[in-house]
């Protein structure tokens, strides 16, 4: 649903201690932004990670190791991405929202962080916090409405609209978004058979179906 690519094609190198700031030389994270990005004091940036043009990190924004930041993303202040999170162009991520490592959210999508906002009306006190669960995928254009949390491995269609929380290897679609499947750890449609179990055509692994949730089944290889 969503093209996974860098940013650039011509991605220069992490580079030399020489070159970094003095902020990133105290925190030691050896990380790429482009100069038109704007990174604020106190963000903390993990290493190998890369902020590309014209995105906005805050003060009090964590970012794990090996992000990659695309263009025009704003990520707010307390804001927790973990490793290797992918944030395509044009999205904002704002106060509120954590997400795990290897999450991907989509060119374009959406975050809130107040379910009633008025522009008169002062409701900093009414934050509703979201998290995504590890290795989650939101489409592009998909919308995520304020305290819906996104369980590990759910799979978010493009365009969707999520009003109420996600369960894990979830695959949901539609305004507002309905569950239609299950997806692997690895972002294939699982299948399930009369005994509810299902297969990951790329891994192998064996997945359960019981009382409408789904696990990976632990598999001995001796």
């Amino acid at each position: 649903m969503d093209s996974e690519q860098e940013t650039s094609n011509n991605t220069p190198p992490i580079p030399p201690s020489s070159s970094l700031s003095n902020s990133q030389k105290e925190g030691r994270a050896l990380y790429y932004h482009h100069e038109t990005a704007i990174i604020d004091e106190g963000a903390t940036i993990g290493e190998g990670s890369k902020i590309w043009h014209f995105s906005h990190i805050m003060p009090g924004a964590k970012l794990g190791k090996g992000c990659n930041i695309g263009q025009n993303v704003f990520v707010a202040n307390g804001v927790v991405l973990g490793n290797n999170v992918k944030v395509q162009n044009n999205v904002s991520i704002y106060e509120g929202v954590t997400c795990d490592d290897d999450v991907f959210l989509g060119p374009s999508m959406v975050f809130t962080n107040v379910m009633n906002p008025r522009s008169a009306v002062v409701r900093k006190n009414e934050y509703r916090k979201t998290h995504v669960g590890k290795g989650a995928t939101i489409g592009a254009n998909a919308t995520i409405v304020c305290g819906n949390d996104i369980g590990a491995y759910a799979f978010i269609g493009a365009g969707a609209v999520v009003t109420k929380a996600v369960a894990d290897f979830a695959l949901v679609t539609g305004n507002p978004a309905r569950q239609t499947g299950w997806m692997s750890r690895f972002g294939h449609r699982l299948h399930f058979d009369a005994t509810n179990q299902a297969v990951c055509p790329e891994s192998g692994v064996i997945y359960e179906l019981t009382d409408n949730y789904v696990r990976e089944c632990i598999q001995d290889n001796n």
